[in-house]
């Protein structure tokens, strides 16, 4: 299944000194994904780990890495990750 069809992406007038906005649909459920849909990832951040030189491929590339990978160090809501959490524990 290809979750980034599901993905909106915005880019600003500021882009690329400014990273794109991209969230997904408000009901999408992942332990890094915000309730309002927004992603919870480090490239995506202005202050923490954006760069210029990072492009669209390679933010979506990210981006279905963190899909098909959780992030647990690093959850975006709490729901998500306790599920995550306990399947990790009964497999």
């Amino acid at each position: 299944m290809n979750l980034l069809r599901n993905l909106s992406h915005y880019s600003c007038e500021d882009y690329p000194s400014k990273p794109p906005k991209c969230k997904f649909p408000q009901s999408f459920f992942h332990p890094n994904v915000y309730p309002s849909g927004t992603i919870c990832l480090s490239i995506l951040n202005e202050d923490s780990g954006w760069r210029p030189a990072i492009t669209v491929k390679q933010i979506l590339v990210v981006i279905q890495d963190l899909l098909d990978a959780r992030n647990a160090a690093d959850p975006a809501q709490a729901e998500g990750y306790n599920i995550l959490i306990h399947v990790c524990f009964l497999s």
